[in-house]
């Protein structure tokens, strides 16, 4: 008759401790395969627990493969094959990891009570919608949102379908080599955020990298390049500081139209906060929204743990994203789209975003 010390189990509840010893007997081959495992009840009995006990864990057993019903006959030992050899010696403790502990950058700006408030509101209204898979390119209702912003704010105008949700920065920049290509060379600036590089050569793709100037990518080096898309940040570029004038930003429109084939990534991630009073015109709409790809994140502008950003693409490429990214699941959680979406829709955004703006000017930032 099978005998385990089902005592000193901790939390663990009792049918589970019995399925867990029964199994190592199972898998240890003290057990073999075909022999029959005892009653329910002349188990129960020898164990001191009940039959509901005994059978909670032959269903586990059963569920995982280790036993098998027979009608009318009981539990059976099924082959398991031979088990993997156990580390020698005593395991280590668990070395758990320090937790992250808030600091500069954290986003301390970030609104939670609103926020909270806001993903209350919208489980209650949207129930199962939530449970609904998000579409490839983002749920309709954040687009949508997105878009009606993009037009109130920025005074750029791109219709919902042109807007694809990621999950930040670097998922997006991946997305723009599967759809250009990687057999095609970006120029970036020098220096630059190390993302943008890592994930360009992590994707298979060539980078050139072009010397800034005092006013952006220096022309010279612009001129004798020979990449097909070139990836600026015209706004407050990261780590120089550097914000590209109107005649700077022609130039690289212009860069773009002098050969076909050509685009421009626009990483437009921080100027929502570097502008005095409204943000400048974007390299997208100064293009009559062709020939430009428009990055930006919401992890700059809401908290970096806020994984969600977009692009806007030009009509141009609607059909090679569908064909060649298209595929690709959405990262971002519904649930979290749709918070967003009413917080942008709620004014909730541009009113944290004016906060911010104040905050900074008084600090003289």
């Amino acid at each position: 008759m099978l005998t385990y010390d089902l005592h000193d189990r901790g939390r663990e509840p009792l049918y589970c401790a019995l399925y867990r010893a029964i199994r190592e007997d199972i898998a240890a081959g003290e057990l073999a395969p075909g022999e029959r495992l005892p009653s329910k009840r002349a188990l129960a009995e020898h164990l001191g627990v009940s039959v509901v006990t005994v059978e909670g864990a032959y269903r586990l057993l059963a569920d995982e493969g280790y036993a098998a019903a027979r009608e009318r006959s009981g539990y059976y030992v099924l082959p398991v094959g031979a088990p993997a050899a156990a580390p020698a010696g005593r395991r280590e403790p668990l070395r758990l990891l320090p937790e992250e502990k808030e600091g500069p950058g954290t986003g301390e700006d970030f609104p939670y009570g609103l926020w909270c408030r806001t993903l209350r509101r919208v489980i209650s209204e949207q129930g199962p919608r939530l449970g609904v898979r998000s579409p490839n390119e983002g749920c309709a209702v954040l687009r949508n949102a997105i878009a009606r912003y993009l037009l109130r704010y920025r005074g750029m105008y791109a219709q919902p379908e042109q807007v694809v949700v990621g999950s930040g920065s670097e998922q997006l920049y991946g997305a723009v080599v599967r759809m250009l290509g990687r057999e095609r060379v970006y120029a970036i600036e020098q220096p630059s955020y190390g993302q943008i590089e890592a994930v360009y050569v992590g994707s298979g793709a060539r980078v050139e990298r072009l010397p800034m100037g005092p006013d952006g990518v220096q022309s010279q080096a612009l001129a004798a390049t020979g990449a097909d898309v070139l990836h600026v940040t015209p706004f407050h570029s990261w780590p120089s500081g550097v914000t590209a004038p109107a005649a700077k930003r022609y130039e690289y429109l212009q860069w773009a139209a002098a050969r076909p084939g050509r685009f421009v990534v626009e990483d437009d991630f921080d100027s929502e906060f570097t502008m005095p009073g409204k943000p400048l015109e974007s390299l997208y709409t100064m293009a009559g929204g062709e020939r430009v790809i428009y990055l930006n994140t919401f992890s700059r502008s809401l908290a970096p743990s806020m994984r969600m950003g977009y692009m806007i693409l030009p009509p141009s490429l609607m059909d090679a994203y569908r064909q060649r990214v298209g595929m690709y699941s959405c990262s971002v959680p519904v649930l979290e789209q749709y918070a967003l979406a009413s917080f942008i829709d709620q004014g909730h955004f541009e009113r944290h975003l004016n906060r911010v703006r104040r905050r900074m000017k008084e600090a003289g930032v």
